[in-house]
């Protein structure tokens, strides 16, 4: 194997270390097992390195090789970026994009916009899943994830601020009139609440309180695994709830949900598209991020 260009072995190193075995990138690359190990091995006497434990099973990464990798991801990920970038403006795209998203925002709010973005791309097909669990794209086959918040464990992922959305603690005029109205956080005490599950949306709210923002776990009189199924559970007058402002809004504006606590639930909660770090972003998943990104800085997403 003739290697001319540094980064031709750089290629092949991080191949290796993804496959965790140099026969896996032999597969992967179209090339022999033996022209895996020859470029690992004049890249290692360059960089003066051992990267590879090797053994008659696997091949796992040194801390050099580790740090190595880091970096050598980092950059093929930005060059993968850049290309992308330059190809798929002037490009029909096809191909299939697999992403989850969260129930009710993404019914109402994600799937109008996704429907308009792919339309200049009629080869381009969904599949699309809507959950409001914390899923792993390493572990659900997809390849864009749209979650509000951060992730419970984000280092693998890599995030892309799409918009802020405020949150909005409400009830239907029905329980405010059997209930009272609370006027204070302490209230809340006394009072019927719509929560999320452990597995779905958050069992606590997130407020701001003489200044400074705290998480508030409010009665957990009624646990709901989707955002779809809260807004109606505060509709038919269970309780209150508190949720970003585009799953609440169109019930507030006709009076089915009235605000509560206004000056407490002023704390914007962030939504992101999400997709797993060492993965090199297709030209068809990168044109639905960045016209997201687009429709986002429009206020499309709010």
């Amino acid at each position: 194997m003739n290697e001319i260009e540094p980064l031709s072995g750089i290629g092949v190193f991080v191949a290796a270390a993804r496959a965790g075995s140099f026969t896996g990138a032999a597969d992967r690359l179209g090339i022999t097992k033996s022209a895996v190990g020859k470029t690992i091995a004049r890249l290692e006497v360059r960089l003066g390195l051992k990267l590879f434990h090797r053994t008659t099973r696997n091949n796992k990464l040194t801390v050099d090789g580790e740090a190595y990798l880091a970096a050598c991801a980092s950059a093929l990920d930005e060059i993968a970026a850049a290309e992308a970038a330059l190809t798929s403006a002037n490009r029909i795209l096809s191909g299939r994009i697999r992403i989850d998203m969260p129930v009710a925002f993404g019914r109402r709010v994600l799937l109008p916009v996704l429907i308009d973005i792919l339309r200049p791309h009629p080869d381009l097909t969904l599949s699309l899943t809507f959950t409001d669990a914390l899923t792993d794209p390493f572990q659900d086959d997809v390849d864009l994830m749209i979650r509000f918040g951060a992730l419970r464990d984000s280092s693998h992922l890599i995030a892309r601020h799409l918009a802020n959305q405020d949150r909005v603690i409400c009830a239907s005029p029905g329980y405010v009139e059997t209930h009272g109205r609370p006027e204070a956080l302490a209230d809340l005490r006394g009072h019927r609440c719509i929560v999320g599950s452990p597995k779905g949306p958050p069992l606590a709210w997130v407020v701001r309180e003489d200044g400074a923002v705290k998480r508030l776990s409010p009665p957990a009189t009624h646990q709901v695994s989707d955002g779809e199924a809260m807004v109606d559970a505060a509709v038919g007058g269970l309780g209150i709830c508190q949720l970003p402002v585009s799953l609440v809004r169109p019930h507030v504006e006709s009076g089915a949900l009235m605000p509560l606590l206004e000056t407490f639930s002023t704390v914007p909660v962030e939504v992101h598209a999400l997709w797993p770090r060492q993965a090199h972003l297709s030209p068809r998943v990168r044109y639905v991020v960045d016209h997201l990104v687009g429709r986002a800085a429009a206020g499309e997403l709010n």
